[in-house]
């Protein structure tokens, strides 16, 4: 079946989506919201030490990656809740996976922040 609304009308239904799912997160849930404000915090020193476009690939992709997991964590969380809004094992354990990609996700770009940032905080 084709779609009356034609192609440009369906993208910016899609983006009108994507802001308010992306405006829902950061404005709901607290660990989304201290992820971004750390992320912003990195944003802005790496213009103070001037790293490099390197440096900036692999710090945009971490924050990219930290923010994309924790909106899947969240999404995975609120879904859980609703099939199952009472305690289950089983959701639990479903929750408890979910949350430990985010916080895999979290010390992996520690690990990069570490290697990007060591060289501009303890040269010779």
């Amino acid at each position: 079946m084709k779609s009356k609304g034609g192609f440009l009308k369906g993208r910016a239904k899609s983006l009108v989506f994507t802001l308010r799912g992306t405006w829902y997160l950061l404005t709901t849930e607290d660990a989304a919201k201290a992820q971004f404000f750390l992320c912003s915090v990195f944003i802005v020193i790496g213009f103070y030490f001037g790293i490099n476009r390197y440096e900036w690939m692999f710090q945009l992709a971490a924050i990219g990656a930290i923010l994309a997991v924790e909106a899947l964590n969240t999404a995975v969380e609120k879904l859980c809740d609703f099939i199952h809004p009472d305690y289950h094992p089983k959701i639990g354990f479903i929750k408890d996976i979910s949350a430990g990609a985010s916080a895999f996700m979290v010390l992996v770009s520690i690990v990069c922040a570490s290697i990007i940032y060591y060289p501009y905080l303890f040269h010779d």
